[in-house]
């Protein structure tokens, strides 16, 4: 079983940057897909980035492309979004998620099996 709690989020204006990390227990993080979602008030939840369990595969949502990268430290059982050039539509709740998935899904919520509690990220025009 993985625990993950997210941290780093906060107010910030449009323009600048938060990093977010995701630290995690369980034996199984080194092995584990990781992923992070976001869900905006009165929004669905949605995919913002991925990263496989070697960091060798890595996925992004369109919106979020050339602003916003993932990385991860096996040794320090952490994964991090580093997110620059916010924009007020990136406002939401930010979530990190582990599973032991095919590839092919790492996009997928559904194909998460654990989930961080969540991190608040604000970004005011």
């Amino acid at each position: 079983q993985v625990q993950l709690v997210e941290s780093g989020g906060g107010l910030v204006q449009a323009g600048g940057s938060l990093s977010l990390s995701c630290a995690a227990s369980g034996r199984t993080f080194s092995s584990s897909n990781m992923g992070w979602f976001r869900q905006a008030p009165g929004k669905e939840r949605e995919f913002v980035a991925a990263i496989s369990w070697d960091g060798r595969s890595i996925d992004y949502a369109d919106s979020v492309k050339g602003r916003f990268t993932v990385s991860r430290d096996n040794a320090k059982n952490t994964v991090f979004l580093q997110m620059t050039s916010l924009k007020p539509e990136d406002t939401a709740v930010y979530y990190c998620a582990a599973a032991q998935m095919p590839l092919a899904t790492i996009a997928i919520s559904e194909a998460y099996h654990y989930w961080g509690q969540g991190t608040q990220v604000t970004v005011s025009s």
